[in-house]
């Protein structure tokens, strides 16, 4: 069986109000994923800078696409779990 890669979703967040947007977001990534019973592997918050913060979620490859279409991220990386 191969084994499924992880996808990092990320939104990103800038301005002086960054880091609260993106906790806030955070929650809403949280609702999301248990109203839909979704598998998913944590979210997050990193500030980058005092301008620029992004919330996150890992998720598995095969759910990226559905994933995306509800929840337009604004970009994905690869993650290592």
């Amino acid at each position: 069986m191969k084994e499924q890669k992880h996808l990092k979703m990320i939104w990103d967040f800038r301005g002086p109000s960054a880091e609260h947007t993106a906790n806030h977001h955070e929650i809403h990534l949280n609702d999301y994923f248990k109203l839909e019973s979704k598998e998913h592997f944590g979210t997050g918050v990193e500030k980058v800078n005092d301008m620029h913060s992004m919330a996150y979620v890992i998720i598995l490859e095969h759910d990226m696409r559905q994933i995306r279409d509800a929840l337009k991220p604004h970009r994905a990386q690869w993650h290592d779990a």
